[in-house]
């Protein structure tokens, strides 16, 4: 008969730990309770609702409806504090920034969906790229251009600020292959990795998930460059004057959604300051003429649909230096693949005056997600 090792066998609790048991399971059980209460007066007085808009089997396959009943959940007075306890406890003793949040190099975050690898990468990143093109052909159909401007991972343009926070090595040609894949349909892409190369980490905020002011400005030169060359004479001629504000501190996304930012600043994850720029419109732009009744003429004929990239660091303020024309945003902040593309397609703005150039900023980190078709084309 063997012996069992003593180091496997189990540890019988200390009298101490035997006469706090009772104290913590009551602690434990009161918790619980006022979670519950809290849970069904949010539902009664409406504060949450756990029915979603949309159900289908297909949502409940993949999960939709219980991430949908979390998330109504976790707005919750109750949950929210624990939360945010949860969150700057683990902050403050193991540095932990959560699951979605990782930590490089000093003072560095990161967002962790960049770094993820997603089961069946190749095809889905097919799928979203099949769809880019579905989406260029029926613009065509309407006489609209596509120009699709991809944005970079920050772990990729920042990769000297890792330190040690490991990005697969599979993830290193993603960009490339994406692009390649557009390139292959026939579609006008924008790559901006060279533009940003020359200004190295400094083209993304530390403890934000967007750009930069110099990043921004950079794609929106590159960008500006081949909406220039595309064939669209961008209308109506704009001229802006841009000035730069004094530095001042510039709260990071990526702190908020480690759940830091109800600590106090000094507690919180090393802040940045920035020099921010507004940007003054110089002059008029030319009347319309008689014959525009509607005054469509002084409309942009240039829009553009993305993520909150395009709405974050003035980027869509440079490239309209760039180009020396306004650009219509109809960039949505979370929108991920396809978000802005529904939302404008089905827009009056998009039916009444539809562009002449539409840009589609995509994220690199989007790509290889798994695709699911909700962009249906009206």
């Amino acid at each position: 008969m063997s012996k069992i090792d003593p180091s496997l066998r189990p540890v019988p609790p200390s009298p101490l730990m035997i006469r706090l048991s009772p104290l913590a399971g009551l602690s434990m059980l009161a918790f619980m309770a006022v979670g519950l209460v809290a849970c069904i007066w949010a539902m009664v007085t409406g504060k949450v609702d756990l029915w979603p808009d949309h159900l289908d089997w297909q949502a409940v396959r993949n999960g939709e409806i219980t991430h949908h009943i979390a998330h109504e959940l976790s707005h919750v007075a109750v949950a929210q504090e624990a939360a945010n306890l949860e969150r700057a406890l683990s902050w403050l003793t193991l540095g932990d920034t959560g699951a979605r949040v990782r930590t490089g190099c000093p003072g560095w975050l990161f967002l962790s969906d960049e770094m993820r690898i997603y089961p069946h990468a190749r095809s889905n990143a097919e799928a979203h790229a099949a769809k880019v093109a579905a989406v260029r052909d029926w613009l065509a159909a309407r006489n609209i251009r596509l120009l699709v401007l991809t944005v970079p991972d920050k772990s990729r343009m920042a990769a000297d600020q890792l330190c040690g926070l490991p990005r697969a090595a599979q993830l290193a040609g993603r960009l490339d292959a994406w692009d390649g894949q557009l390139r292959q349909a026939g579609i006008v892409t924008v790559n901006p990795v060279a533009a940003l190369q020359a200004l190295g980490s400094g083209t993304f905020l530390r403890t934000d998930t967007h750009w930069s002011e110099q990043g921004a400005e950079a794609v929106a030169q590159r960008l500006g460059a081949a909406v220039l060359a595309s064939g669209v004479a961008p209308s109506p001629p704009q001229s802006l004057h841009r000035s730069v504000l004094p530095a001042a501190r510039r709260p990071g996304d990526l702190v908020r959604l480690a759940g830091l930012e109800t600590l106090p600043e000094r507690l919180q994850p090393e802040g940045e300051r920035v020099a921010a720029s507004t940007f003054e419109q110089r002059g008029e732009t030319s009347a319309g003429s008689d014959d525009d009744l509607f005054g469509d003429a002084q409309l942009p004929n240039v829009a553009l649909i993305g993520t909150s990239f395009s709405r974050n660091s003035n980027f869509v303020p440079f490239l309209e230096q760039a180009i020396g024309a306004p650009v219509g945003n109809f960039a949505k902040d979370g929108g991920e693949f396809s978000g802005a593309a529904k939302a404008y397609f089905t827009s009056e703005a998009f039916r009444q005056t539809p562009p002449q150039l539409l840009i589609w900023e995509i994220n690199e980190r989007d790509v290889q997600k798994p695709f699911v078709d909700d962009l249906t084309l009206p």
